[in-house]
């Protein structure tokens, strides 16, 4: 007998602006469950509490918080790794940067689609954008589109969980403004990639989100130790 199916979507949910605007978009439709990893991320405390703040204003029952200490242990990435500096934003590079985690989003949705079938979901919501995939080779709508196979072939026959990826053909400016027209909490929110109490406004997180708001003509709401005109790069 098939189990009864709930009109349920998983969110990954890091507590960054991505995340946030898209828990605001699944909110339209779905019941929401929260998702989040820790990983041994420089500024994992602060991301935990924005996580949790967001789900507080969104009243969310469902939480998961799940500890991969298997990607700190692994290392490549500045995130993960104190002894890799964490670069400054050059949004004009091409290169992968040293931020990127290897092979992150297939351990997350890994997780979210596991929790998924669990829970009788319908659908993962992840907040990955294209506009960062020049960078992150697991931002690329066609990695999701792969994923969405092996969810196919991997689970339950009667499990039917789709992958949604609702921002990722936006530009930041147009994540800020939605999230904006849908009154998400973005002042909740964190990007910052080493910083924990002022964001430092020079990682590439922090300039591809100001950025955005530059764009957009709207304030960030959160506080930065530097905030430069990023709009015209």
């Amino acid at each position: 007998m098939s189990e009864k199916r709930e009109n349920i979507a998983v969110i990954a949910v890091s507590g960054g602006l991505d995340s946030c605007v898209t828990a605001a978009i699944a909110k339209q439709e779905y019941e929401l469950a929260f998702a989040h990893f820790n990983y041994g991320q420089r500024t994992e405390k602060r991301e935990l509490k924005a996580f949790n703040d967001i789900a507080d204003f969104y009243n969310v029952e469902k939480r998961l918080i799940i500890d991969y200490t298997h990607l700190s242990k692994i290392g490549g990435s500045s995130l993960t790794d104190k002894n890799i500096e964490v670069t400054k934003a050059d949004l004009t590079s091409k290169e992968i940067p040293t931020s990127y985690v290897p092979f992150r989003n297939a351990n997350i949705l890994s997780g979210c689609v596991s929790w998924a079938e669990v829970l009788g979901a319908r659908a993962v919501f992840i907040g990955a954008v294209f506009e960062d995939s020049s960078g992150y080779p697991d931002c690329r709508p066609a990695f999701f589109e792969a994923f969405g196979k092996i969810i196919d072939i991997g689970t339950k026959p009667e499990t039917s969980v789709k992958i949604v990826t609702p921002i990722i053909h936006l530009s930041k400016a147009e994540i800020v403004k939605k999230g904006t027209e849908l009154n998400a909490p973005l002042y909740l929110t964190w990007s910052c990639y080493q910083n924990e109490d002022v964001a430092c406004g020079v990682c590439d997180s922090c300039a591809l989100r100001l950025r955005g708001f530059q764009q957009a003509g709207i304030e960030d709401p959160i506080l930065y130790e530097v905030k430069p005109d990023y709009w015209i790069k």
